[in-house]
């Protein structure tokens, strides 16, 4: 039998990303919350530049 799990509040598990839910490599800058692989697939649909 396996225990309930517990809803995190704080730390790296209290937050995952909006549109793959994962929770690794959180981007919460700005209030984003997308990871980082989610976010340089969409980074110029939601009007980041890359400057290098």
């Amino acid at each position: 039998m396996r225990n309930k799990a517990i809803k995190r509040k704080f730390g790296r598990g209290g937050r995952k990303c909006e549109r793959c839910g994962s929770m690794k490599g959180v981007i919460r800058k700005y209030r984003l919350f997308y990871c980082r692989r989610c976010f340089r697939e969409i980074a110029r649909e939601i009007g980041f530049k890359k400057y290098r």
